[in-house]
C-alpha cells in the first residue's frame, strides 16, 4: 500500500484542483520536505488518495515539468529537478526596471500607433474585410508556388538552403529586371537590390536618408508604411496637396525651397486614394528633382494591377535614373513571400545593402529562388491574367453594393487600377468615428486618418475589394451604408439637443 502525502485540496475553492496540487508540491520542494531527486508518488495513487481524476493529477505534474520543478523518465516515474540555491534568489521582486524612460523617440512615433489600433481590428474574422489589400485565399496560386518550392528543393538544395547574395539571388534579379523592362522602365539586374517586402525598402530608404528632424515630403493622403518608415527614423514628414494632375507644383517648389531629403509618390495608383499622376506631371516632377536636388522615391506596388487596359503612363524611373524606384510581389502575388525590390544609383545602393545585411543576413534565398523559377515557367502572367478579371468583377460588385445601400451624397471614383475605391465623405463625417462605427456594425474599413500626413478628421475612407469575394462585398457596403445612417441620425439628435429653447422640452 502507497504512503500517502497528506496534500489536501478543496473542489469549493475558486482555484483549479490542477492549480491547489501543484501549489501544494512546490511548497514542498522548495521547503526541501521533497529535495532533489526524490520520486513523487504516482499519478494514479496521488488521484486515488484525492478522490479526483488521474487527469487532474496529470496536469499538475505536466505543469510541475514546464516549470522546471520536476523531470519525468519513461518507465520509472516523476522526479524532483535540482532547484536554484535558495540564497541565490531574491527573497522580494525586483522592482521593474524604467522602460518608458528607456524607450527611443523611433519606438513611440505617432504613426506607429495609427497602424498598430488598425492591425488590432484586421485580425477579427467576424467583419467584413473591406481594408486588406491583399488577395483572398482562393485567389492565392498555392499550387504552382508549391511545384516551384520542390523544383529548387529538388535541383539546388545547397543554395536555397544558405543565406543569398547580399543583393539578391542573381536568377531573381535577372526576372524582375526583364519584367520592368518589358513594362518600360529601364533597369538591369546591377540596378536592383531585393528586399524583404517593399517596406524594407522604404525602411532602408529612411536609415540610409533622414537623420532626426530632416524632411520628407509625402502627397497629403499616402501609404501608412512610409509614414511609420520615416516617422521612426525621425523624419518630419511634411504633406503636398494636390489636384487631378497629380501633386501640386506650386506647393513643392516653396517646400523645395527650405530643402528635404525625398520626395514620396505613388504616380500610378495613390494609395488610399487611387489616384494617378499625368504624363505632363511626371515631367514636371523629374524637372523639380533636379532643381532643388530632392530625390524621388517611386512606389510602383500596384504597377500590373491595371483593371482598365490601355497604354501604360512611362515609369517615373524610365524618365530618370536618379528615382529611388520601389516594387513588390505582395500585393499582387503572395504576401507571405515577403519578397520586394528596389532600383537606386550605385552609391546608394552600396550604402543600401550594408544597411540591409545588418538587419537580415539577406532575404530567404529559398524563396526567391522558388519566386525566380515562378516568373521563369510564365506562372506569374497566368496569376495575373487570372486575378485581374476578378479584381474588377469584385470591383464591380462593391460599387453595386454602394450605389444601392449608401446614403446619399458620397461620392467616389471608379478605380482604373489596384484593388481599392476611396469613398468622398461629406464634411460632418469625422472618419474615425466612421471607423468606429463600421466595426459596430460588421465591416472593416480604412479611415483617412490613417492615411493622412496631417490626420484631418474628415475627407474619405479606403475600401479595399481583393480579399472578399462579391457577395461579402456588397453584404459590406449594406453594413457601411447602416453604419454612416447611424452616425448620420445621431449626428441629427445631438444637433437637436444642442439647440437653444430646447430645455425642459
Amino acid at each position: 500500500m502507497s504512503q500517502r502525502t497528506g496534500i489536501q485540496i478543496d473542489p469549493r475553492r475558486d482555484e483549479p484542483l490542477y492549480k491547489q496540487i501543484y501549489d501544494e508540491l512546490v511548497s514542498r520542494i522548495r521547503a526541501g520536505e521533497y529535495p532533489t531527486g526524490h520520486r513523487l508518488p504516482p499519478s494514479r495513487n496521488l488521484a486515488r488518495e484525492l478522490a479526483t481524476h488521474r487527469n487532474t493529477v496529470a496536469r499538475a505534474f505536466d505543469a510541475l515539468e514546464q516549470s522546471g520543478f520536476v523531470y519525468s523518465v519513461v518507465g520509472r516515474g516523476t522526479f524532483v529537478a535540482a532547484q536554484p540555491d535558495s540564497a541565490a534568489v531574491a527573497a522580494e521582486p525586483l522592482p521593474s526596471l524604467p522602460w518608458s524612460a528607456l524607450l527611443s523617440r523611433a519606438a513611440d512615433a505617432e504613426p506607429l500607433a495609427r497602424l498598430d489600433r488598425m492591425v488590432h481590428s484586421v485580425q477579427r474574422t467576424d467583419l467584413v474585410n473591406l481594408t486588406s489589400l491583399y488577395p483572398s485565399a482562393d485567389l492565392l496560386p498555392a499550387n504552382a508556388l508549391r511545384r516551384c518550392l520542390d523544383h529548387v528543393l529538388r535541383t539546388c538544395p545547397a543554395e536555397s538552403l544558405s543565406f543569398a547574395p547580399r543583393y539578391g539571388v542573381p536568377r531573381l534579379r535577372e526576372a524582375i529586371a526583364e519584367l520592368l523592362r518589358a513594362a518600360g522602365v529601364p533597369v538591369g539586374p546591377d540596378d536592383l537590390l531585393i528586399t524583404s517586402g517593399s517596406q524594407q525598402a522604404l525602411d532602408l530608404f529612411a536609415r540610409a536618408l533622414i537623420n532626426p528632424g530632416d524632411v520628407l515630403l509625402a502627397e497629403e493622403y499616402t501609404y501608412t508604411g512610409v509614414l511609420t518608415a520615416f516617422a521612426a527614423a525621425g523624419a518630419t514628414i511634411v504633406g503636398v496637396s494636390g489636384d487631378a494632375e497629380g501633386p501640386d507644383m506650386e506647393v513643392l517648389r516653396r517646400l523645395g525651397r527650405n530643402g528635404a531629403k525625398a520626395f514620396y509618390v505613388m504616380p500610378n495608383c495613390g494609395n488610399p486614394t487611387g489616384a494617378s499622376v499625368s504624363l505632363a506631371r511626371r515631367k514636371q516632377l523629374v524637372a523639380w528633382s533636379h532643381e532643388f536636388g530632392i530625390p524621388l522615391i517611386e512606389d510602383d506596388y500596384g504597377a500590373d494591377l491595371d483593371l482598365q487596359g490601355g497604354p501604360r503612363i512611362p515609369a517615373l524611373r524610365a524618365l530618370d535614373a536618379d528615382v529611388l524606384y520601389v516594387g513588390t510581389f505582395s500585393k499582387r502575388l503572395i504576401p507571405a513571400l515577403r519578397v520586394g525590390f528596389l532600383a537606386c544609383p550605385p552609391l546608394l545602393r552600396r550604402r543600401l545593402v550594408m544597411l540591409k545585411h545588418s538587419m537580415d543576413l539577406g532575404t530567404s534565398a529559398l524563396v526567391q529562388q522558388a519566386l525566380a523559377e515562378f516568373i521563369k515557367r510564365g506562372y506569374l502572367r497566368a496569376h495575373l491574367r487570372r486575378i485581374i478579371p476578378a479584381y474588377r468583377s469584385r470591383r464591380d460588385a462593391l460599387e453595386a453594393g454602394l450605389r444601392e445601400h449608401l446614403p446619399p451624397g458620397i461620392e467616389w471614383q471608379q478605380p482604373r487600377r489596384g484593388g481599392f475605391l476611396w469613398l468622398k465623405l461629406p464634411p460632418a463625417y469625422d472618419t474615425e468615428l466612421v471607423f468606429e462605427e463600421a466595426q459596430r456594425h460588421g465591416v472593416l474599413v480604412s479611415p483617412g486618418a490613417l492615411h493622412s500626413v496631417h490626420r484631418p478628421q474628415h475627407g474619405g475612407i479606403r475600401l479595399t475589394f481583393c480579399a472578399e469575394p462579391p457577395e461579402r462585398l456588397v453584404e459590406g457596403a449594406r453594413r457601411l451604408g447602416s453604419a454612416l445612417r447611424e452616425l448620420a441620425a445621431r449626428a441629427t439628435l445631438e444637433s437637436s439637443a444642442a439647440a437653444p429653447g430646447m430645455d425642459g422640452v
